[in-house]
């Protein structure tokens, strides 16, 4: 049964508030045998707190051993099932940034890199050039021209960009021409179906162009092309859970992902802090809060462990705050793991904890992934982490007689 079809016969309202706070990537390993994660080497009192008063488990983005990009791990959080709703990284970071997808678009979220004097990828980000840099050389790609489709590129934040290209006949799926690794050179755009060979052909000439135009850059001389994809249609949290929500990010394909879900971007915070600010303007207007901090992911796919435990004890440090504001539901989860022994996203379940008035507690002391494993919750797929929370802000009715 599809479980929007019974979040939408069983929920109800009242005026309890639900925080959702989304740590990126906060699950990790041991970097050697017997050592902590990065959760587990953190100073987390505040955290390590909630935990004792909480119930925590282990979250399954997808499926078990199947490793999601974030858009897929966060539909799962959302309650959206991530194997139904498939939506391309590109609509993600267009709509993030505000750019109205038209049916006949075809998204493209980028990413500037270093080639070499060969053509093989040296850095897949440039660096990490700061957005000061990459913002004009992206909105020099503007002069790339393709006979018979519209091509929009749009300055998204440090290596990244959007491309959309506009048309009739373009379908979204091209695979990736990231090929995830250095010293290789860019993979040729592939269509993964028919009707996506004319998008695969236009995407070969915009990096063809593009590379032209950036040719005398030191760092960003290349782009990569990720995650095409077709404007998407998803339901509403007002229709399908009967709230009204509010996102809080930073990064803009967080930004993109939680609009397309119905939820209200609200205030422009550039820090945690701020973040957490723009929680406390706005707690009156909304039901449902969902809050992003993205540098629990960045540190970890740079395999930067005690920089990645940094941003875990800056995360606990505004723990207080949120709780200070009375939410009856308060969730502290991640969209998938990142372990820094990895440097990528991972297929490890999510240490996720929640803590509401009427939560049944757990013998968990701390917030990580040892405790998880033994918390009340158990190993769940992240796509019912919403009925959880909805039942324990009382907005969930009895099913059946």
């Amino acid at each position: 049964m599809d479980i929007h079809k019974l979040t939408r016969e069983l929920h109800t309202k009242n005026d309890s508030k639900i925080v959702m706070l989304v740590a990126d990537g906060v699950g990790g390993l041991p970097m050697t045998p017997g050592g902590p994660t990065e959760l587990e080497a953190a100073n987390t009192p505040n955290l390590d707190a909630l935990a004792a008063r909480g119930v925590q488990g282990a979250s399954i983005p997808v499926l078990p051993g199947i490793s999601p990009g974030s858009g897929p791990g966060h539909l799962g959080l959302f309650g959206y099932d991530p194997l139904q709703y498939l939506i391309g990284r590109g609509a993600l970071e267009a709509t993030g940034i505000g750019f109205e997808l038209q049916e006949n678009d075809v998204a493209v979220r980028c990413n500037f890199c270093t080639l070499d004097a060969d053509g093989n990828i040296s850095d897949r980000r440039a660096g990490r050039i700061a957005t000061e840099e990459s913002a004009p050389l992206a909105i020099s790609l503007r002069a790339v021209k393709i006979p018979g489709v519209e091509v929009f590129v749009e300055p998204v934040k440090e290596h990244r960009f959007v491309v959309v290209f506009r048309g009739p006949g373009l379908g979204g799926h091209v695979h990736d021409t990231d090929p995830q690794a250095t010293g290789v050179p860019p993979l040729a755009p592939r269509a993964a179906d028919a009707d996506s060979q004319k998008t695969a052909e236009i995407a070969a000439e915009f990096v063809k162009q593009a590379c032209v135009l950036l040719k005398d850059e030191k760092k960003a001389n290349g782009c990569t092309l990720r995650g095409f994809s077709a404007k998407p249609s998803l339901p509403s949290y007002q229709e399908v859970y009967g709230l009204k929500a509010a996102a809080i990010a930073v990064y803009p394909m967080y930004k993109g992902l939680a609009r397309l879900v119905g939820m209200d971007i609200v205030g422009e915070a550039k820090t945690l802090q701020e973040e957490v600010d723009t929680l406390s303007a706005n707690w009156n207007d909304y039901d449902f809060f969902f809050l992003h901090y993205k540098y629990t992911d960045s540190t970890g796919e740079d395999g930067a462990f005690e920089e990645k435990v940094k941003r875990i004890e800056e995360f606990d440090a505004i723990i207080p705050q949120v709780q200070a504001l009375g939410p009856a539901v308060l969730i502290v989860t991640g969209d998938h793991s990142t372990p820094s022994y990895l440097k990528s996203h991972s297929w490890h379940p999510v240490p996720t904890l929640l803590a509401s008035d009427c939560c049944r507690p757990d013998p968990c002391q701390a917030y990580n992934e040892t405790e998880c494993i033994r918390g009340g919750l158990g190993q769940f797929e992240a796509k019912y982490l919403m009925t959880l929370a909805l039942s324990n802000a009382g907005r969930m009715g009895k099913f059946g007689a």
